[in-house]
């Protein structure tokens, strides 16, 4: 143990604000403390509420700390480590597993932790770029990371697939300092917990309680929330796992795709069943969706900013299905996304035990609050 506190020590002199936290198994992560903030510090027009990332079960946080690295997996428990292969072919319910399996306070990250890293960014004026282009970001031409997996398809037989976590340069941490996290933008997806859409109706855990593991995330859990058109309250879903038949209008929030974009809606017009996508910053709220619960959905990284154009997010792009009974997120994009991967690029065409060479996960760390 004093050894890791001689390395946590180290590592705090060069990243003041990075940790080296020792589990259940004594064996190490590396951890970045993300402070918390309000709604109003990172959106434009946004309330002076505290952001959903830093409130588990109804207890405000001082912060939460976040994986510096993509997982990788010893023995089904996952850590945070530079230099590794991030797991990948892993699905929703596993990840978690290898998450909560470090002890205490340990989980999944969460999509309100992962949408509060990238307001931050967006609003410090720094996207982070990452391995989405064969082991180097689409808009450099000379960084490249560590490769540590290659290209099995025919079409890119031996290019570069996952890069070592953390290997590549100073522009793929979240704030482009050594002190940040790494590769929010590409290499391998990253599955989030609280989420999800059911019939294209979006449901989450309310804040951040699926940081909890607790609070069950399965697909019959009643803690799922919808979020009603009228006044931004969490409302009891209109959709359920266990019903055959989708309600597709309601006074809930739901996605449609109106005009080749994604839109925040009550009523569903599109009976295509396949995964469709449009930019991030092409994302819409129509005229039905309040503004308290527009503001919720900008605040967990789902609407763009008020004023935000569709420039400024950097050709992230927002992926979903919205005619299946269930679909989980992931958000951060692959090695082949190119421009489309970043913090505010989103996946909702997987079920919960969808699996793929580029689907991996992060943990992330809240010891005061969970019991």
């Amino acid at each position: 143990m004093a050894n890791f506190d001689l390395t946590s020590l180290a590592v705090k002199m060069i990243c003041p604000n990075n940790t080296v936290q020792v589990d259940d198994t004594d064996l190490p992560s590396v951890l970045v403390y993300i402070p918390a903030f309000r709604n109003s510090d990172v959106l434009t027009g946004g309330n002076d509420s505290t952001h959903p990332a830093f409130i588990v079960n109804g207890q405000q946080i001082a912060g939460f700390w976040y994986g510096k690295y993509q997982a990788h997996v010893y023995n089904a428990v996952a850590y945070s480590l530079p230099g590794e292969d991030p797991t990948a072919s892993i699905n929703f319910d596993d990840a978690r597993a290898r998450c909560e399996a470090k002890g205490h306070g340990w989980h999944l990250s969460t999509n309100a932790e992962w949408a509060a890293i990238a307001l931050w960014c967006k609003k410090n004026g720094f996207m982070p770029k990452g391995n989405n282009n064969f082991g180097k970001d689409t808009s450099e031409s000379n960084y490249k990371a560590i490769p540590t997996t290659y290209c099995t398809d025919e079409a890119n037989r031996g290019k570069i697939a996952h890069v070592a976590t953390g290997t590549g340069p100073v522009t793929w941490s979240h704030d482009g300092t050594l002190s940040g996290v790494w590769d929010m933008n590409g290499n391998v997806w990253e599955w989030q917990g609280g989420i999800r859409f059911v019939w294209g109706e979006l449901q989450i855990l309310p804040n951040n309680n699926a940081a909890d593991p607790d609070n069950p995330q399965n697909a019959t859990s009643q803690l799922w929330k919808a979020i009603n058109a009228n006044d931004g309250s969490l409302v009891e879903p209109e959709n359920k796992t266990t019903d055959g038949s989708p309600k597709l209008t309601g006074e809930t929030i739901r996605l449609d795709y109106v005009e080749s974009a994604w839109q925040f809606t009550t009523n569903v017009q599109s009976s295509v069943d396949e995964s469709r996508g449009c930019a991030f910053g092409k994302v819409k709220a129509a005229e039905s969706v309040c503004e308290a619960a527009q503001v919720l959905l900008r605040a967990l990284a789902l609407l763009p900013d008020k004023e935000a154009e569709e420039a400024d997010y950097s050709g992230d792009y927002f992926w979903l299905n919205n005619r299946q009974a269930e679909r989980c997120v992931y958000r951060g994009g692959d090695w082949n996304y190119g421009a489309g991967a970043g913090v505010f690029c989103l996946g909702g065409d997987s079920s919960r035990g969808g699996v793929g060479t580029d689907i991996g996960f992060r943990p992330a760390y809240i010891p005061e609050v969970i019991g």
